[in-house]
């Protein structure tokens, strides 16, 4: 099967960075296929490559790296979101692009199941 993801909520304020992860981990780990992870308004945050964590905790944004890097996935950020919460080119983690919702509507498309995570 399938799945796109769409994501609405910054990594560190809300568990659905986090679930969106696990859930795309666990997907892939099944055999299954995530061609394209779409960050919308507040999700937008989780491209961003100037955030630090402390060392005890997780890195979410490094972590969705790693995920695109060794399965191939597409992590695209909402052009209007990013520019309005100041994510620009210069501060995307590797792996991430800025693009327009044409991209969420044909992953969308395309994809068995559109699974979104946030409000």
């Amino acid at each position: 099967m399938q799945f796109a993801i769409l994501v609405n909520e910054a990594p560190y304020q809300h568990q659905a960075s986090d679930s969106a992860y696990h859930f795309a981990k666990a997907a892939l780990e099944m055999g299954h296929s995530v061609p394209r992870v779409f960050f919308y308004m507040d999700g937008v945050h989780n491209a961003n490559r100037l955030q630090e964590p402390q060392q005890d905790d997780r890195n979410i944004v490094r972590r969705w790296s790693q995920l695109a890097e060794e399965h191939d996935v597409d992590l695209v950020v909402c052009v209007a979101a990013a520019l309005r919460r100041g994510i620009k080119d210069e501060i995307l983690a590797p792996g991430f692009r800025i693009s327009g919702l044409g991209q969420l509507v044909e992953v969308g498309i395309q994809a068995d199941r559109l699974v979104t995570f946030g409000d």
